[in-house]
């Protein structure tokens, strides 16, 4: 598409152009985001940004639908979130109008927006500025039926990724608040895996904060049984053993069946692993039969990278406590020589990953709070 097309094409997308010509601009657009050549050339063009962004208020709903695709297609692309920043106040109110039909379209495009940390911080800068607060945001999450003509799913995807913020996680983490304890039974929610996987990752982010994580274990919240629950399966033990457990993982029924995505699996054990960092938490993981949910799980799972993050757990469950000035895992300052040589050894992991699955090796743990 040279220039002069592209000032044609533009000319359709105004709300005053004939609905029938601008349902096929629209249209046609759409078509172009379904490649990368498509995205490439949209995503450097913030003149067809805005006009897509200012035809989500069009009168026609297909018009409207095309739009916001098209702009979820191209909010994938880094280079187009400048642009479509700037439209924040307006996306955000429309997110939490409780009547407002394309609430989820609008999810997911901040969902897209808010993976960066750059365009993240401006979502959240957003909210606070437009009185749409991340209490407004939970409120919407938590509520049956907030948006009768939207399921919102998405909104835990995008509690996720702003915890990458430490201001998020501080919020979500205030013991007046009571908002992790709202959010702890969508660790089950059936209905949804990205809605329940939106909010383990944000519990996986919050575990971070290992300043909280006597709280987390503690009677307040008991954090602990909610991430091992999804990976337990219907396994059988010996008294003495059951006894260990949480009472919620006691006694399982014979149809019990484990957390069924294996990127979820992998986030409930990285949010354990977590939860182990300080000498306490460690003590508090083992006392809690930890490693008999996680013995039965390595047992049964197929999944390498899943595989893995177990491996590394049951080390940290059945090894000896750390020397002495090491026992807060995340404040250890490991190293240039050892970081390197740990970092060869992931690279090396990696690479028989690749070969076991014959497919695309799966990506390393962060070294901070992820998406």
């Amino acid at each position: 598409m040279d220039e002069e097309q592209a000032r044609e094409l533009l000319g359709f997308l105004r709300l005053d152009t004939r609905p029938d010509l601008k349902g096929q601009a629209t249209g046609y657009i759409l078509g172009l985001t379904g490649s990368v050549e498509g995205r490439t050339l949209l995503a450097g063009r913030p003149d067809f940004l805005e006009a897509l962004l200012l035809l989500t208020g069009d009168r026609s709903l297909a018009v409207v639908k095309d739009s916001y695709h098209s702009l979820i297609n191209l909010s994938v692309a880094a280079a187009t979130h400048g642009a479509l920043a700037k439209e924040l106040p307006v996306l955000l109110h429309r997110l939490l109008d409780p009547g407002y039909a394309f609430a989820d379209q609008v999810c997911t495009l901040l969902s897209n927006l808010s993976r960066e940390e750059g365009t993240c911080r401006q979502v959240f800068q957003a909210m606070q500025e437009e009185g749409l607060g991340l209490a407004r945001a939970v409120e919407a999450f938590c509520t049956e039926g907030y948006n009768q003509k939207a399921a919102l799913h998405y909104l835990g995807p995008l509690l996720s990724n702003l915890t990458q913020l430490p201001e998020t996680r501080e919020f979500l983490l205030d013991r007046s608040r009571c908002v992790v304890q709202r959010l702890l039974p969508y660790t089950q929610y059936e209905a949804s895996a990205i809605r329940r996987g939106g909010v383990i990752g944000t519990l996986r982010n919050c575990c971070f904060e290992y300043k909280y994580h006597e709280w987390l274990l503690g009677a307040e919240v008991d954090l602990l049984p909610f991430l091992l629950l999804p990976l337990a399966g219907p396994e059988e033990f010996p008294e003495e053993e059951m006894e260990r457990l949480p009472v919620d993982l006691q006694y399982l029924p014979q149809d019990k069946q484990r957390e069924k995505d294996p990127d979820i699996r992998k986030m409930l054990l990285e949010a354990v692993m977590l939860l182990t960092a300080t000498k306490a938490g460690r003590q508090r993981v083992k006392e809690k039969g930890t490693y008999l949910v996680v013995r039965e799980l390595h047992q049964q799972e197929t999944e390498p990278d899943v595989l893995a993050a177990c491996e590394k757990l049951i080390q940290v469950l059945i090894g000896d406590e750390p020397e002495a000035g090491m026992e807060n895992l995340l404040e250890v300052e490991i190293p240039e020589d050892v970081e390197e040589r740990l970092q060869r050894l992931d690279r090396e992991e990696e690479r028989q990953q690749e070969t076991q699955s014959e497919g695309p090796g799966a990506q390393t743990g962060s070294q901070g709070p992820s998406r």
